[in-house]
C-alpha cells in the first residue's frame, strides 16, 4: 500500500503519480515499485507508466475509457487509487554494480577546481569522494540515455553553476544538488563538469538502447587521459 500518494491529471492523456517530495532513495525504490505494480495490474486504457526521480506518469488512451461516467482522467485515477491499496511488488534493490572510467579535472573536468574550492576541499578529495561509493541510477532524463544518479556525499554540496556553458562535451560527468549525472552528447547545460568518460551510454540500434539500467549503482574509476583516449567509444 502507498501512503500519500498523490494524482494529478497532466493535459487530457496522462496522470502523475506524485510519490514525494524529495530526491532520495526511499522514495525512488516507492517509484519502481509503482511502475512495477501498473504493469503488472495495467487498467486497459493505459499505455505507459514512465518513472522518474519522484513520480510516475501514466499515459492512457481517454477512448478506452468508458464512455458514460466520469471523465476518463477521473475514472483512471480511481483505477490507480485501487491499485495503490495493493501491497506493492518486491523490487530488488541491489542491481548491478557499473564501473565507469571517468578521466577527472582539466579540460574534462573544467569545474572541478572550483567545485573543490566551494566545498572547501582538494581537487584530489573531490576525486576521492566521488569515486569512493556506488551511486544509485534514479532516473534518465533531459536527453535519452542521461542518467542521474545519487545520493552524493554531502561534502559535495554544490548548486548549478551561475550561468550555464552554451556547449558541454558528450560523455562529461557533472553535479549538483546532491546528484551527478553523463551528458550522453554534447549539448548547452548548467550543471559542475569535473570529468569525463570515454563511453557511449546510449546507442539506438542496439536493445535496449541504454547501456546502463534503473537501479544500477554506479561506481565512478578515475583513469588517465592517455587511457581515456585509449578507451574512446565511437559517438553518432
Amino acid at each position: 500500500m502507498v501512503a500519500r500518494a498523490r494524482i494529478e491529471p497532466v493535459g487530457d492523456r496522462c496522470l502523475l503519480i506524485r510519490l514525494g517530495d524529495a530526491v532520495d532513495l526511499a522514495t525512488n525504490r516507492a517509484v519502481h515499485a509503482v511502475t512495477a505494480l501498473i504493469d503488472a495490474y495495467k487498467p486497459a486504457a493505459v499505455i505507459e507508466a514512465v518513472p522518474a526521480f519522484t513520480t510516475v506518469a501514466v499515459h492512457y488512451q481517454p477512448s478506452r475509457c468508458p464512455r458514460e461516467g466520469d471523465l476518463p482522467s477521473v475514472w483512471l485515477t480511481r483505477q490507480i487509487e485501487a491499485l495503490l491499496r495493493r501491497d506493492l511488488p518486491r523490487i530488488d534493490n541491489t542491481g548491478r554494480v557499473v564501473e565507469i572510467p571517468a578521466c577527472y579535472g582539466g579540460d574534462f573536468g573544467p569545474d572541478l577546481e572550483d567545485v573543490a574550492r566551494q566545498c572547501g576541499l582538494a581537487p584530489e578529495d573531490v576525486i576521492s569522494l566521488h569515486s569512493g561509493s556506488p551511486l544509485t541510477l534514479y532516473a534518465f532524463f533531459f536527453s535519452p540515455g542521461n542518467p542521474f544518479a545519487g545520493p552524493l556525499d554531502p561534502r559535495l554540496n554544490v548548486k548549478r553553476r551561475s550561468s550555464p556553458r552554451t556547449r558541454v562535451e558528450a560523455g562529461s560527468v557533472a553535479i549538483a544538488n546532491g546528484l551527478s549525472s553523463i551528458y550522453q552528447s554534447a549539448s548547452p547545460g548548467g550543471w559542475n563538469v569535473i570529468a569525463r568518460t570515454p563511453w557511449n551510454l546510449f546507442q539506438v540500434d542496439r536493445q535496449p538502447p541504454t547501456r546502463l539500467r534503473l537501479g544500477d549503482q554506479l561506481r565512478f574509476k578515475p583513469i588517465s587521459p592517455d587511457e581515456f583516449h585509449d578507451l574512446l567509444e565511437p559517438r553518432p
